[in-house]
């Protein structure tokens, strides 16, 4: 190989690292921006177990978001947010792409699931970033109207029902299938546990099975929510994010279950500040 191609072949070598740092840069801000998120919507809950009103926020993304607009240099964090959560549709994008880490990364399931990620975390930043330019209704809207509106608007269609009703059969089994997953600590097979401290590895379990099981529970009781809507042709029982942690509290020993459902949330937000330090990408 002469000096020219070899030259060539380093500069492609080092173009590659690069991009390969950038993404996990960008992977790592986006997981704690998830993770600030998260930590913020499960301090709201808390509030709400006891009694309160959640300080007038609601229990949900557009809440925390409000949270942050409220505290020094609030702008400032919200752009920051935005940004590092398009990052992490970047990421995701890469990894339907070209697959992501480990040795099942390629799978087509995986890059499936990572394309959905990356219109996810893409629609969500676009909403923080609107909200922090200043459109107001965008970033922080409330769950619970965009899920009533959304629900009304399909269950006029001539199969309406069965669509809500297919839709919150798959949030159950999706919110199932987390806390499954969280319970068997599968979230191992994606983290440097070689790096970690054996007190840090025995923390971030505690965090990822604690705020997975959460996490999953808030998903599976609000698709339940979503059949009943379907079933009872009402589109008012659907319910998002807030109105179904409020629900908790109004069950039996309701702020008890409350409080722990919402120390799970804030649980997840910091596993995923372990993400952000430990996660292969």
């Amino acid at each position: 190989m002469d000096t020219a191609s070899m030259t060539v072949r380093g500069r492609g070598q080092a173009r590659r690292a690069a991009d390969s740092t950038a993404m996990a840069v960008a992977a790592r801000a986006g997981f704690a921006a998830r993770g600030l998120i998260y930590l913020l919507v499960g301090v709201i809950a808390l509030r709400i177990a006891w009694g309160g009103d959640g300080g007038g926020r609601q229990a949900d993304r557009g809440g925390a978001l409000g949270e942050l607009a409220d505290k020094p240099f609030g702008a400032a964090l919200l752009w920051a947010v935005g940004a590092a959560l398009a990052g992490m549709a970047l990421w995701r994008l890469s990894e339907a792409v070209v697959g992501g880490a480990g040795p099942d990364g390629t799978k087509p399931s995986k890059r499936a699931a990572a394309a959905a990620r990356c219109v996810f975390y893409a629609f969500v930043s676009f909403s923080v970033l609107a909200y922090a330019a200043g459109d107001k209704g965008s970033g922080s809207g409330s769950s619970d109207r965009r899920t009533h509106d959304v629900t009304a608007a399909v269950l006029t269609w001539p199969a309406g029902p069965w669509l809500v009703g297919a839709a919150g059969a798959a949030v159950v089994i999706t919110g199932l299938w987390i806390a499954v997953r969280a319970a068997r600590k599968t979230f191992r097979r994606h983290l440097r546990t070689g790096a970690m401290s054996p007190r840090a590895r025995q923390v971030t379990d505690v965090l990822g099975v604690a705020g997975g099981t959460a996490r999953g529970a808030v998903f599976a009781v609000a698709g339940v929510f979503a059949l009943v809507a379907a079933v009872q042709h009402r589109p008012g029982k659907a319910k998002g994010m807030d109105d179904t942690l409020r629900a908790f509290r109004d069950l039996p020993a309701g702020p008890w279950l409350l409080a722990l459902i919402a120390l799970g949330l804030a649980a997840f937000g910091v596993f995923s500040w372990c993400n952000a330090r430990w996660r292969e990408v």
